[in-house]
């Protein structure tokens, strides 16, 4: 608590006084110069800038932070509750992190603007986090200010929970605010997270609008894998190193992927598709029981598609060795798996330990979170979204889909019927690929539309 105490008086001390002349783009800018940076490393953290985010939001949105019951959750994530005048419905819960991931070394020059600088040029506003995911934050909490400011009451409850470390797994943040929800028994009929958005150039459906609400996300898993046996002088080689024995497993792994074949959520979107998709993908689409092989056997073959229908294996990392003249004694690498809905970890860890085949290789794994079920669609929450889209995007194509990340999202299932991810910002394909990378940026008119959706979304989930 002491930690938490200095950082508070740190913020109050440095933080920019809000300007109410501020415009919403000007405020998330602002949010975007605060480094809540998320590292691997935690002693590389530098916890007061989420303190002096947090002061900056109760300064810039105060109508939220006096009249909804906020409260800090684990030192540095934000929950806040908008009480209805019903309490007899059940709650919905809409989440975003204020984290974001740190910028690879050797990359700021490549950056257009710099990367925390919150420049807005050009109709955009530049720098980390305005995809990923301050403008989840802000436009919640601007929708949330603006329908204060109306003088609009819920009937129903609405929480909004805005974790602090989504970016490592979430373990300090959405963990902590699920298990605060569990306790004081709060169950939503569903909840909306990050995941989701409207893509300008979607290449299933050329020249429309689409919008992208994901249904289900994969699951993450990873392994280790660590080979031990005769190290020494390299003069002196063993016939089979542990580097060699590793290599070899891994090899093994890697050339023996997981089959391909449609999930739910996949067919959903196809089957969706299919009444705006030109001939013969028209057809395709639309007899999935007959062509449903073939169409997983192609998405297979691209980069960008076999994700959706794959269980996807990724070498990450790879360690041994301390001189280039001495056998180490023990190799040790890192593999990650997504995995398709249906996919458990106990049938992963199966193929990888047939497939490695090898008892001097130890297969190590951390515990890991459940993995969302499929949510309800049509209906539910996913009838909410889609309608709040069409309020600003009328003519958007809306899709059910597949997550192939993974989100906070997981820690939520004990305490939410129905688990959805979309936030409402328009992006171009290209665009995309600056989440976690170089150069993120979101246009100054998706933002503002984002932050309509999101008011009609929170407008919309109030209504019995």
């Amino acid at each position: 608590m002491t930690r938490l105490f200095a950082s508070l008086a740190l913020a109050l001390l440095f933080v920019p006084a809000a300007d109410a002349a501020q415009t919403a783009p000007e405020r998330l800018a602002e949010a975007v110069r605060f480094r809540t940076v998320s590292y691997q490393d935690r002693s590389l953290i530098d916890y007061g800038e989420f303190a002096r985010l947090h002061a900056y939001l109760r300064q810039a949105f105060p109508l939220t932070f006096a009249r909804l019951e906020v409260e800090t959750v684990s030192d540095y994530s934000l929950l806040l509750r908008w009480p209805g005048s019903d309490p007899g419905l059940p709650p919905v819960l809409f989440t975003a992190h204020m984290d974001v991931v740190p910028i690879e070394p050797g990359t700021e020059g490549d950056w257009q603007q710099p990367p925390f600088a919150g420049v807005i040029a050009d109709g955009r506003i530049y720098g980390r986090g305005t995809l990923d995911d301050k403008q989840g934050v802000m436009g919640l909490l601007e929708a949330t200010e603006a329908l204060l400011a109306q003088g609009f009451v819920p009937e129903r409850t609405l929480v909004l929970a805005f974790g602090h470390d989504e970016e490592i797994s979430g373990g300090d943040g959405a963990r902590a605010l699920a298990d605060v929800m569990a306790e004081r028994g709060w169950h939503f009929t569903w909840m909306v997270d990050e995941g989701g958005m409207l893509l300008q150039d979607n290449p299933l459906l050329p020249g429309r609008e689409s919008a992208l609400i994901n249904i289900a996300e994969k699951g993450y898993l990873t392994l280790t894998l660590v080979a031990r046996g005769e190290g020494g002088h390299s003069s002196r080689p063993p016939a089979i190193s542990t580097i060699g024995r590793l290599s070899a497993a891994l090899s093994r792994i890697e050339n023996n992927p997981f089959p391909a074949h449609l999930v739910e959520p996949v067919e959903a979107m196809l089957s969706a598709v299919a009444p705006y998709a030109e001939q013969p993908e028209r057809f395709v689409f639309s007899n999935l029981w007959l062509t449903g092989g073939m169409v997983a056997r192609q998405m297979s073959e691209s980069r960008l598609t076999k994700s959706y229908v794959q269980t996807t294996t990724a070498l990450t990392m790879f360690n041994a060795g301390i001189k280039e003249n001495v056998v180490p004694q023990q190799a040790e690498a890192k593999v990650n798996f997504r995995l398709l809905p249906g996919q458990t970890f106990e049938s992963v860890i199966d193929r990888i330990t047939e497939l490695v085949d090898d008892p001097e290789i130890e297969i190590r794994h951390e515990n890991w979170n459940q993995i969302p079920p499929v949510a309800q669609y049509p209906g539910g929450g996913y009838d909410v979204i889609a309608r709040a889209i069409g309020t600003v995007y009328p003519d958007a194509v809306v899709l059910p889909g597949l997550l192939t990340a993974t989100t906070d999202t997981r820690h939520y299932i004990d305490v939410a019927d129905n688990l959805y991810r979309f936030h409402g910002m328009m992006v171009a394909a290209d665009q995309a690929s600056s989440i976690h990378g170089t150069g993120e940026y979101i246009s100054v008119e998706s933002y503002q539309n984002m932050i309509a959706i999101t008011r009609s979304m929170l407008r919309f989930a109030a209504a019995p």
